[in-house]
């Protein structure tokens, strides 16, 4: 069996009674960054194998889980914070579980996408939502030239090392958009923003980003 465990993306209280469970029956945790899990497992006084299983191994670790399921073991995929394969490692193994008919199953839970939107106050009933925009700024910049035409609410992740240059890209590409933002959720220092890109880029050039980002917004609302 395979599960697909949500995991705290702040508030270590955020983990469920279930994810708990499952954490403390599996044989083995794949784990994005066996260091930052172990640290979550110590918290909740758990002890079990972890194993590695992040982007740049997914291809090789993804067999030797796949065999490790074939033979009956029971395993938990995680990431550092949220929910497996939502732009963090897991779809691949996922897909393969599935084609190998492994049973599995999710235990749902934290997601930053879903949080930030519940917080920002835009049209939740459709939205879209892009990852990471491309890091270099010509590829944002056609990136968000194709959003243009988006009616949905737009979210995507962003990186306290970019979000300047990303703020000024938006600021050339939509203008005066209102721009939500959304940082350290469920943290102690957990922000909420708006405004057009300008003001954010202001605001976050005196005060110096940290933590994740979550940047939104609402084109259908200009």
């Amino acid at each position: 069996m395979l599960y697909v465990v949500s995991t705290p993306i702040g508030n270590l209280k955020d983990i469920t009674l279930r994810a708990l469970e499952v954490l403390q029956d599996v044989d083995l945790i794949a784990a994005e960054d066996t260091r930052h899990t172990a640290n979550l497992l110590k918290h909740f006084n758990i002890q079990k194998p972890l194993i590695s299983y992040f982007e740049h191994n997914e291809d090789k670790r993804g067999q030797e889980l796949l065999e490790k399921l074939q033979a009956g073991k029971k395993i938990a995929l995680v990431t550092d914070a949220g929910t497996p394969g939502i732009s963090d490692p897991g779809y691949r193994i996922i897909k393969l579980a599935r084609e190998h008919n492994i049973p599995m199953t999710v235990v749902p839970g934290p997601s930053a996408v879903i949080a930030a939107l519940s917080l920002s106050g835009l049209p939740s009933n459709a939205f879209i939502f892009e990852g990471f925009l491309p890091v270099k700024s010509g590829g944002r910049r056609k990136k968000l030239e194709e959003l243009k035409a988006e009616k949905r609410t737009v979210i995507f992740y962003e990186s306290p090392h970019r979000i300047l240059k990303t703020l000024e890209d938006i600021q050339a590409i939509l203008g005066d958009q209102e721009i939500v933002i959304v940082r350290e959720i469920t943290k102690t220092f957990e922000e909420v923003r708006k405004g057009s890109a300008q003001t954010l880029c202001q605001h976050f050039t005196t005060h110096p980003p940290k933590g994740e980002f979550v940047v939104l917004f609402n084109l259908s609302l200009s």
